[in-house]
Formats: structure tokens, sequence, C-alpha cells
């Protein structure tokens, strides 16, 4: 090889490894059954090539913010975050398409586009095509029990809080397949209550209570050990509440599952009452290759 042929490959060399090592956000986009999808890239200092990757979905009519409870873990553990944006819903509200009473006759599959652009991002960014998680929110957080109901195998794990199971999810559609699943609630959470909303109080459509939403995917898990214990509050906040934490384990295929109860918290991200990030990486660290 040529000196005139080195010294530009030595050049490419450098500065991919100089790229690697500063924080970058980058704001993307790509067409997905003829829409042009947005996210925003969150690429922390130092992060490796063929890192692990989290898409953090925002709830309902939000706006795909970069700065979400993943980032500080992301910062920590050097693993990438996409950051979706929702389109607009017939409602005109951003948003993931879970099969709310509104949205009849939006013909949005968004388990595809997460697949899909799971992939787009895993190569060009040069990220892991089996360490990549989701996490979301509330409407996002919807998206995460979809996605344990649907045939995927893009996402190892998932990661919720205060979502839902709808009901027409747990009536029309079967799990497929073992899949490991975190979900954090609060009881006192109005917008997703804890005790369910089977009568459509609330608009959103009738859905499962937490508890048994949950407990589906523990018996499809087919988990068989349970601990759980309690973190006091006031760790993190004054306006702390209480966690009882309850896992339920298979040791044999080790597809668990995580309740986190969030004593007399409401809609939100939790935190005040833990490093809510590093929980959910916690989960899903459990499960890298």
């Amino acid at each position: 090889m040529n000196l005139h042929r080195i010294i530009p490959l030595l050049f490419l060399f450098i500065t991919g490894n100089l790229l690697s090592q500063a924080q970058s956000i980058i704001k993307d986009s790509l067409k997905i059954q003829g829409h042009q999808r947005h996210f925003t890239m969150y690429l922390p200092e130092g992060i490796p090539q063929g890192a692990p990757l989290v898409f953090v979905l925002h709830g309902y009519g939000g706006n795909g913010n970069i700065n979400t409870w993943m980032n500080a873990a992301a910062d920590r553990h050097k693993f990438a975050l996409c950051v979706p944006v929702g389109l607009k819903d017939p409602q005109g509200k951003r948003s993931w398409n879970v099969g709310y009473p509104f949205q009849e006759g939006w013909e949005i599959d968004d388990v595809k586009t997460m697949c899909t652009m799971a992939k787009y991002v895993q190569k060009k960014y040069r990220l892991s095509k089996e360490n990549t998680f989701l996490t979301g929110m509330s409407n996002g957080g919807e998206m995460c029990y979809l996605l344990a109901y649907s045939k995927q195998n893009t996402f190892k794990a998932l990661g919720s809080l205060a979502g839902l199971t709808m009901e027409w999810m747990y009536s029309e559609l079967d799990i497929d397949r073992p899949i490991p699943f975190l979900e954090i609630h609060g009881t006192q959470d109005h917008t997703s209550e804890w005790w369910g909303d089977l009568t459509n109080q609330g608009g959103w459509g009738a859905y499962m209570p937490v508890p048994l939403a949950v407990g589906t995917i523990i018996a499809k898990n087919r988990c068989t050990h349970i601990a759980t214990d309690t973190i006091k509050g006031g760790v993190y906040s004054a306006k702390a509440h209480e966690i009882i934490r309850h896992r339920y384990a298979n040791p044999q295929t080790n597809k668990d599952v995580w309740l986190y109860e969030v004593v007399n918290a409401g809609h939100n991200w939790f935190t005040d009452d833990m490093d809510t990030g590093e929980e959910v990486w916690n989960f899903f660290k459990r499960y890298l290759e």
C-alpha cells in the first residue's frame, strides 16, 4: 500500500476514534411506511463501537425531548439512546398507536416502525444488534406492552413507566414468547390507574389492572420464584415515596419480570423516588450478550 493511500486511511481511523470520544446529539429521520419518522440520537462521550442501544418513548402529546430519565445512566454505562417522535394522531397529538378509542382508523403500525428504526440505527451508528432495549412512559409504556404482545425479536427486554395493557390487547392478542419486562407504576396514578379502568371512565379505552397486566407476562414467562423488598422513601428527594419491588424469576430461562409499586405516587418519571434510569438499566443489563 502506498503512502498516499495510507495517510487518508489513517486520518479516517483517527477522526473516527475522536468522534466516538465526544458526546453527540444528532437529529435524524428515515421514511417508514410512507411517513418520515424523526428521532434524536444521544451518544455519550467515550461510547464504544457495538455499544448497547436503548429506545426511549415519550408519553401522549410528547415531543421527543432528548432529556429523558435514561440520559444519566447512558453517560455512566456508555450506551446509546434513540428518542423517536410520534406522529400526530386523529386528535392532533403526537403519540404511539396503541388502539385508544380516538385513534380508531389511524393506520399507523408503530411496532413495525420501532423495529425498522432499530435496524437502521444499529447499522448507521454501529451499535449492537443483540443488545437493543426499549423503555417508554405512559403512552410509550403502552408500546412496551404492545411489543410484548407482538411477534418481534428486535428488543430483548422492555421497561414501562406508568404503562398499561389495553383490554383489546389482552382479549385479541397473545404473547408469542417470553420476554423480560419491567413495570414501574404509582398506586395513586389517576391517569393510568393502578386498579385499571375496564369501563373506560378516563376516556383512554378499557385497560387492565396493573397487577393483572404484569401477572399475564409473569405467567407467560413461567416465573416460579418471588422476591420482594422495600426501598424507603426520602433517599432521592423529600417528596419521595416508598417503593415495593416485586421480582418474579424463572431461574431456568432468566426471563424475569419486575414490578416496582411506588406507593401513593402519581403519573411521572419517578425521579424523586429513585434513580429511574439506573433502575431500568439494572434490569436491561442482565440481558446483555
